[in-house]
Order: structure tokens, then C-alpha cells, then sequence
């Protein structure tokens, strides 16, 4: 592979903390527990150490792909990931099954592209879970509409409007990958040293996009499935390319379930109508569901904003509250838990025969 530029950030704070460049690597690849990294010079098969392991209070604590961190050698092929470099943006979704706690996607990511197949993966309610968390990480959203081979130009058009009408601020770009058409433009958004991260389904032409852009064929792909019109899992983990004119793309596993966490700045940035109307609401802590003086509903009732947008917005501000208070109460129980322990540690200690 070829070397990674590092972020201006992360020469700062090397610098500041007297870090040898030879100690600094990235995180290229996550498969569970098992990690590659790259340095200036090769890749390594990397393991995180059993500090970083029990002293981690969330998910957000281990490394994910994209992340600087410091390293030690073990021999020519094998290292110890000894520290994590801060981050200046993540992508994180509600990690599933697990309350309370969140799974990493990327880190240190500029812009996510958010690809979703038309005619069969086209969703707007989905793709304002996407720009959610893109804003909430602190990343630039820039939508893919993909496989537009398989409709007319006319739906095609159609679907964009559809996006602008009800997102405003978002880029979006009509791509194929069997007609190679908008690819060009999608080259025209990578830059030297940035990096650039693919979300979206299982089956919506992320690896294929990401062969097109490396000009090989090293990611295996998959379609949609005819039958049920969902995607099939060809990505199960999460790696990171550089491409020839040294930008940087992640590829990421295709996520059926896409909870929002506990930042209520990704909502306001996604849905800044509304956020902008609630200023006019007649009472400041308007909950936009039943008072007088609305101005969110008004809104609503007089066709200036999206039902099916509002109805959106409802339902991922209840998951984002919901995801705040199981955080809050998680962290109570381990600091009583904490709290125990040090009594019954301390009360030993005064048992002990002098």
C-alpha cells in the first residue's frame, strides 16, 4: 500500500507531544478484534494493548478504521497499538443489540458519500439517518444515486428533485457503474490527502464504485437480490485504500439497522427547517406535538414543510432522547458498581490482622 499523508491536526499534536514519526501509523483495516496498520513504510498486523482494552468505557474507545494511534514494533510484521490519536470527526451509529452503546464506522473521515440504489433502495426517511450522523461527526454528507442504468432518465431526474425539494443542502450525484456514467464526477470530488468514506446498503454498488475509483478489481460485489430487493453482504469489515492520486476511501460493511446516538446537533443540522421554525414557536421548550402557537406545526398544516419529514424528525429525536437516557443510566450503575467495589477494597484493607 501507499503511504499515508497524515493530517495537519495530527502533526500538531505529534509535535506537541514529542511523538516520533516513526511511532505514528493508521488504521487501514478492522475485522472484531484484529487490526492492520500502516506506517510510513509497510503494514502491520496490529493488536490493541490490555490498557486500552479495560479502561474503555464505550465502543468510541478502540480503534476503528481511520484512526492515527501510536504504535511499538513487536518484529517485522506484528505491533502493539499502545495510544489513539484525538479524532477530529467519527461516524457512529447505536451499536446494535448492545443499549447504550455505540459502534464505530470511521474516524478522521472529511466527507461520507451516502449511496443509495434507484428503484430499489431509494429511501428519504433512511438517508436523513445518514446525514444525522454524517453532521453529527463533524463530516461532510454528499449523496450517491446509484445503478441509474436500471431506470429512465426521467425517474432519474425525478429522485433528485425529490432530495432537493426535501434536503436542500445536500450534493448529489447520479451515478452507473455499468455505464460509467457521473464516475468522472465523482473524481472530480476526491482530493489529494482527504479522506473519504462510502456508506449505504448492502448492495447498492459501494465496492464496485470504490473498483472503479482504484481501477482494479479488488472488492468482491454482489447485486441486489431480484426477489426480495435487498442487498446481499459482500463487505463484512471495514478497510481503507489510497488511490492513485493519494486520496483516501473507506469501504464499510452494509448496515441494515443505522440508530442515531446521543448528539442533538447531527438532528438540527439535518432537519434546519425545522430547527429554524422552532425559534418562532410561541413557547421555547415547544415539543412540536400538540401546542398552541406551533410554528413547526403550522408549518405542516399549511404544506411549507414535509409531513413525511416532521413524522422523520419525531421518531429520531424520541430514539436520540431514548439513547441519552440509557447512556445516563449506564453510567450511573458503573460509577455505583465503582463505588462498591472501593467500600468493599477499603473494608478489606481495615480487616486485615496488623
Amino acid at each position: 500500500m501507499t503511504s499515508i499523508k497524515r493530517h495537519k491536526t495530527l502533526a500538531k499534536f505529534a509535535k506537541d507531544n514529542n511523538i516520533n514519526d516513526t511511532e505514528i501509523a493508521r488504521v487501514v483495516t478492522v475485522h472484531k478484534d484484529r487490526y492492520i496498520i500502516q506506517d510510513e513504510n509497510s503494514a502491520l498486523k496490529a493488536e490493541i494493548t490490555g490498557n486500552i482494552r479495560f479502561t474503555a468505557q464505550s465502543g468510541a474507545d478502540f480503534p476503528t478504521v481511520g484512526d492515527w494511534v501510536r504504535f511499538t514494533k513487536m518484529d517485522d510484521e506484528n505491533a502493539i497499538i499502545l495510544e489513539l490519536f484525538p479524532r477530529f470527526s467519527l461516524l457512529q451509529r447505536q451499536a446494535v443489540g448492545k443499549h447504550g452503546d455505540v459502534q464505530l464506522i470511521a474516524a478522521n473521515v472529511d466527507t461520507a458519500f451516502i449511496v443509495q440504489a434507484v428503484g430499489h433502495d431509494f429511501n428519504p426517511n433512511r438517508l436523513e439517518r445518514y446525514l444525522a450522523i454524517c453532521y453529527a461527526g463533524n463530516i461532510n454528507p454528499v449523496l450517491i444515486l446509484s445503478k441509474t442504468d436500471l431506470v429512465e432518465k426521467s425517474e432519474c431526474l425525478k429522485l433528485i428533485d425529490e432530495v432537493k425539494n426535501r434536503l436542500k443542502n445536500i450534493k448529489t450525484i447520479a451515478l452507473s457503474n455499468e455505464t460509467k456514467e457521473g464516475i468522472d464526477l465523482l473524481k472530480t470530488e476526491l482530493e489529494t490527502s482527504r479522506t473519504y468514506c462510502f456508506l449505504g446498503s448492502s448492495g447498492v454498488g459501494k465496492s464496485t464504485i470504490i473498483n472503479q475509483l482504484l481501477n482494479k478489481q479488488i472488492l468482491e460485489t454482489r447485486t441486489i437480490s431480484e426477489s426480495t430487493s435487498k442487498g446481499r453482504h459482500t463487505t463484512s469489515h471495514r478497510e481503507l485504500f489510497v488511490l492513485e492520486n493519494k486520496s483516501i476511501v473507506i469501504d464499510t460493511p452494509g448496515m441494515r439497522e443505522l440508530g442515531v446516538t446521543d448528539s442533538s446537533e447531527g438532528l438540527e443540522m439535518t432537519f434546519d427547517d425545522i430547527a429554524d421554525l422552532a425559534d418562532e414557536c410561541k413557547f421555547s421548550d415547544c415539543s412540536h406535538t400538540s401546542e398552541s402557537g406551533c410554528a413547526v406545526l403550522n408549518a405542516v398544516e399549511n404544506g411549507n414543510l414535509s409531513e413525511e419529514s416532521f413524522e422523520n424528525y419525531l421518531k429520531l429525536k424520541r430514539e436520540q432522547e431514548h439513547f441519552s437516557s440509557t447512556v445516563y443510566e449506564k453510567r450511573r450503575r458503573d460509577k455505583e458498581f465503582g463505588k462498591m467495589i472501593k467500600s468493599v477494597l477499603n473494608e478489606k484493607k481495615r480487616s486485615k490482622p496488623r
